[in-house]
């Protein structure tokens, strides 16, 4: 992220013998160029984690629905899955996983997203893993010149979403565990469409095509696309340094951006959640929509507007919003919240921490054009199936 992220992140090995440099296709997370924002961010997380762990401090910042949200769930659970997630995305990378699984995906990814096929892996990272693993992988392919500034944004913005088992806690929330498939399904769907879409017009379609270093495009290939798939697995197998060795850098990068990105995160979320469970401006900014919501058919507009905005600051309060809605107004707004993918608390502040090109400018933009496409598709998916 320009000055306030990763550095380009390759790290290079002299070759005394011969004066050169060579690559090692690795990054380290621990070179950053900070900027006074980010810099100010992580200095008030980190207070705040001294404070929520000491149980001092005011108890605005105490509270289990504002510094016990963060720091019990979010905060631990992406502690504990970066670091874990990226051994094994590390080992799979290694092995020759990524070129599998981004040959056989790529007659689906690039004519439909314009993205290389092993961008696969981060959408199945996320689904199965995490967002925080689906931006590791995304970082990772980024720095060594796997991704361009644009596939890495398109990837990023448009894939990282939270894992099955958020889509479970949301479900329950809401009273609608037995709608779970639907409810996966759907929101499959949805995203489909919206990263089919954004990855086609600004801002990710004026994100250029420039690369980290040499760039390692996917190979062209004849013949049958299995047996390719293989071939490359293999080859890339063969390059592997050692399991013990790829396990150790894999967590070791996993740590380093574990430690720099949880301060940044608390910080921005608590802010987030404080400004809306403490003011009443996503009730303000939600009455627009009633409205339309009430055109669209929905139930319960006053309860839903607010709930299709509050999003933005932590994915989960919209379900907490509207527990109290009709059975539409509760599939509408699970899939919906799950399907606006940025909020504050979580991905918006660990896309700005990484290298990738994108701004909050476009991630606010991102959020707002995800809202206005997915509000009447999903309002179109809960009528067919409520």
């Amino acid at each position: 992220m320009q000055d306030d992220a990763l550095t380009s992140g390759r790290t290079d090995d002299v070759d005394v013998t011969r004066g050169d440099r060579v690559s090692t296709d690795r990054y380290d997370a621990a070179y950053f160029h900070t900027g006074p924002v980010f810099l100010v961010l992580r200095l008030l997380g980190a207070v705040a984690a001294v404070l929520i762990y000491a149980g001092v401090g005011p108890q605005l910042l105490l509270r289990d629905d504002t510094g016990g949200l963060m720091f019990n769930t979010l905060v631990a659970a992406v502690g504990v899955i970066v670091p874990i997630g990226a051994v094994f995305i590390t080992l799979f990378v290694a092995f020759g996983g990524l070129e599998f699984i981004g040959t056989l995906a790529r007659p689906v990814m690039q004519p439909l997203f314009r993205v290389p096929g092993r961008g696969a892996l981060d959408a199945t990272a996320s689904y199965v893993g995490s967002y925080s693993v689906g931006l590791y992988v995304t970082n990772l392919m980024y720095n060594q010149g796997r991704y361009s500034a644009r596939e890495a944004a398109v990837i990023a913005t448009c894939f990282s979403t939270v894992s099955m088992g958020f889509f479970a806690v949301v479900a329950s929330t809401l009273d609608l565990l037995p709608y779970f498939g639907l409810i996966f399904l759907s929101v499959t769907l949805v995203m489909i469409v919206l990263a089919a879409i954004l990855c086609r017009v600004p801002p990710l379609s004026r994100k250029p095509d420039e690369f980290v270093g040499e760039p390692k495009r996917e190979q062209a290939y004849e013949g049958h696309l299995l047996r390719h798939a293989v071939d490359e697995a293999v080859q890339r197998a063969a390059q592997a340094r050692g399991v013990l060795t790829e396990l150790r850098e894999g967590f070791v990068d996993g740590l380093k951006l574990t430690l720099v990105i949880l301060p940044t995160i608390l910080a921005v979320g608590l802010i987030a959640i404080i400004l809306a469970s403490e003011t009443p401006i996503f009730t303000w900014l939600g009455r627009p929509l009633e409205p339309v919501l009430r055109l669209l058919g929905l139930p319960d507009a006053a309860i839903i507007a607010p709930a299709s905005l509050i999003g933005i600051t932590e994915m989960f309060l919209p379900a907490l919003l509207s527990t109290d809605a009709a059975l539409a107004g509760r599939f509408f707004i699970a899939v919906l919240s799950i399907s606006q993918l940025l909020f504050f608390s979580a991905t918006i502040p660990l896309i700005l921490e990484i290298d990738v090109p994108v701004t909050l400018k476009d991630l606010l933009a991102l959020f707002a054009m995800r809202t206005a496409i997915a509000i009447p598709l999903v309002a179109g998916i809960t009528h067919l199936i409520i």
